[in-house]
């Protein structure tokens, strides 16, 4: 993962701003690297979809594949404006959009509450467009939500772990929480980029701060 400078652009562009894009989708690998499941639907019957965006997608990825009950994952981009961007595009800061997990999971063994507990203890959400050496507007922490449930719990679980991370000294959590916008995979290179490289670069850092409960 390339890391940016703070000269970096820090704001999201607006739609008339944004880069236009392409109408062809990004190729798709007809299976995940680490377990062999698709990455792309249709899942199986009762599997159920999370989107989270926590910096670099390399490492976010990594820390929910090796979840009991996530059924396969893909890394994209999301909550922007330029239909079907490359990498390169993304990391320019003209497209708005966001480096993206897209969850899949079984419901009956991992809940969304327990998916949200990884989200917030694997990143620090009060840093605003970036994670750690890692600037810019596609590191924003964002919870992208399916459904009205999910955005329920996700609005708590904020509240919640707002209140554990102010006993720990932290500011406020900067945090979107968006209805799910289209995802757009990523390039072939990048799904489950740290099983296919052992050695990669993870700038994920939590807070040390546990969420509690789940």
């Amino acid at each position: 993962m390339v890391l940016f400078g703070f000269g970096k652009k820090l704001t999201v562009p607006s739609s008339d701003e944004a880069l236009k894009g392409r109408s062809t989708k990004m190729p798709v690998p007809a299976k995940h690297f680490v377990n062999g499941h698709p990455l792309q639907p249709p899942f199986p019957a009762g599997i159920e979809t999370a989107v989270f965006g926590l910096g670099c997608f390399w490492g976010a990825e990594r820390k929910f594949w090796q979840q009991e009950g996530v059924y396969t994952t893909a890394v994209g981009y999301a909550a922007g404006s330029t239909p079907n961007p490359t990498y390169q595009e993304v990391c320019s800061g003209m497209t708005g959009h966001n480096e993206v997990v897209l969850v899949a999971y079984d419901p009956k063994v991992v809940s969304y509450e327990q998916l949200l507990k990884v989200f917030w203890e694997s990143h620090n959400p009060t840093q605003g467009m970036r994670q750690g050496n890692d600037v810019g507007t596609q590191y924003r922490s964002g919870i992208y939500v399916y459904n009205d449930e999910q955005h329920k719990a996700a609005e708590a679980s904020l509240k919640t772990y707002q209140e554990e991370l102010a006993k720990a000294g932290y500011k406020e959590i900067s945090t979107e929480i968006l209805d799910a916008p289209e995802f757009y995979y990523a390039e072939d290179y990048h799904q489950q980029y740290l099983a296919k490289n052992l050695n990669g670069y993870c700038g994920l850092g939590g807070t040390k701060v546990c969420y509690p409960g789940a």
